[in-house]
Parts: structure tokens; sequence; C-alpha cells
């Protein structure tokens, strides 16, 4: 099993005929995703190979019964592509883009809360169930299919964490890339209630970075709800203060956000926190073994 994508996922990629879109939707559907339409205005009724390409996504949802979108387009275009989306009824949108304002994601955040729809971005690379289905940009090949979960706000210790699973032989339920701009449409404990829920996920990974609170607030939820192991790590330890790392939400202001806080945070409710990103699966093995 997994967590909101499995096999009978169907894919719309918008802006699919750009550069980034194009190429990844060919990895995606290579990476044995169902990729069954791709949205670019004004190129409806051609194909990127043997992807049909429309004008909108209703038009598309209404064709191909997608329920998954996963968007390419440049940031100027991304805020109305994801409430395009939304508009449409898509359940699962994935924003891959970065650079949204601020101020945009604001209306966004509210507007995808009063629906149904679950928005996992923006800035993020996305998810993957192995064996199943991905949309994004996550590298399959060093995935393999298992019964663990990951949660994380940074990209690229995403691939090195999984690397170091998959080569433990541990492998994963569902990775989840939630971006790490300062609003997100998805944050920790939604999916930490996902893991908790699914009945093939052992145990969670989750990966955070300095700035903000969500992941004190995520250990809180740990601490109170959750009876499945959670195993952490926590970037960005040398971090100056008012310095900005890597992601727009990654900023430690006035002594807050500091990965010392979180640590201690993950540490009182009882999780497991690694020094090391190679330490995680050792970490994993000895809460499973409790």
């Amino acid at each position: 099993m997994s967590i909101l994508i499995d096999r009978n996922t169907r894919v719309i990629v918008q802006g699919a005929t750009g550069r980034d879109g194009s190429f990844h939707s060919r990895k995606m559907k290579t990476d044995g995703t169902s990729i069954v339409g791709g949205v670019t205005p004004g190129k409806g009724k051609s194909k990127l190979d043997s992807i049909p390409i429309f004008n909108s996504v209703a038009e598309a949802k209404k064709t191909t019964d997608a329920n998954a979108s996963v968007i390419f387009v440049p940031a100027r275009f991304a805020s109305s592509a994801i409430i395009e989306a939304s508009d449409a009824g898509i359940p699962l949108i994935v924003c891959i883009t970065e650079g949204i304002p601020v101020l945009d994601m604001v209306k966004i955040y509210h507007l995808i809360h009063s629906r149904s729809s679950v928005l996992i971005g923006p800035n993020c690379p996305g998810l993957i169930s192995p064996g199943l289905c991905k949309v994004g940009i996550m590298p399959a090949s060093i995935h393999r299919q298992g019964n663990i979960g990951l949660i994380s706000r940074s990209g690229t210790l995403t691939y090195e964490v999984v690397n170091a699973l998959s080569k433990a032989d541990m492998g994963q339920s569902t990775c989840v890339g939630i971006g790490g701009d300062p609003i997100i449409g998805t944050g920790y404990i939604e999916l930490l209630k996902l893991f908790e829920a699914d009945r093939d996920t052992d145990a969670v990974v989750l990966i955070g970075e300095i700035g903000g609170n969500s992941e004190e607030e995520a250990a809180d939820f740990i601490k109170r709800k959750m009876k499945k192991p959670v195993v952490a790590f926590v970037s960005g330890r040398s971090a100056p203060e008012g310095k900005r790392m890597g992601h727009a939400g990654a900023i430690i202001s006035g002594g807050q956000g500091t990965a010392e806080v979180k640590v201690a945070a993950f540490r009182a409710a009882g999780v497991m926190v690694a020094e090391t990103p190679s330490e995680i699966p050792q970490l994993i093995s000895n809460q499973l073994e409790r």
C-alpha cells in the first residue's frame, strides 16, 4: 500500500510541452506512471510522443478522468495553474515550480483547504511510491519498494536518505517532498496522519531544516498521536542567524527556528534524531526491533 498515489493514479502534466515538463513527462512515464495527458494553452489536439495535449485542465480531466496533476509551468503562471487544477476538481495537485510569491500562496492555501484537493509543494520534488507511481522529479532508480515512509522539506537530502535506506535493504512505501517555502500546501502533520493509517508503512523518516516551527509542531503531534516509530534528521545546524540557507523558509530569525530547538523538540517527543543522514537506517532498525 502507499499514501496519496498508487497504480490507479492518472496524471496530467501542466506545462507538458515546455523544456522541463516534456523531459519529466517522459521520465515519469518511463518510470511507470500513467501519464494520461498534458496541458498547454494553445497547443490542444497536439501530442508529446503518445501523450495527448489539451488546452485546459478541465478539458483534460473530462477526457482522461485524471485524478492528479503535476505543474511545471513558470513561476508567474504557477498560481493560476494551481487554481485551474483545483477548479477542475483534480484531487491531487503537485507543484514543482519554485519562486511563487508568498502572498499568492496565502490565497492558494486557503482555497485548497476549503476544497477536497491536496496540494504538494510548491518548490518541491513531488512524491513517489516505488514500483507504483511517481509524480514529480525524484530519481526512481535509487528507490526500492518497502515499508518506510518519508517526509522531507529538502529534495537533495531526500535523495541522500533514500539512497542510504535502499542500500540497507529498507524500501519505501511513499516518499513525499513537501517543499521548503514559507507556505506550502501540505505539511508534516497531514502526512504523518496518512502514514499512521497506512497498514503497509511500519516507520517514518522525517527530514527537517531550520526556519519556521513546523518541525516543533510535528514533534508535538508525534508525541500525542503517533504509535509508529519516527526517526528525524534536521539540517542547518551551522547556519548563522538571519542568513537564508537554500530554501525561502530556511532562515533563523530572532533566535527562533534553530536546528537545536527542533532537535530538542523531537527528542522530548521520544523521536530518535540522526546526527548524519547515514545513521538513519540503523536508527530505524533499532526502533523496529523494540
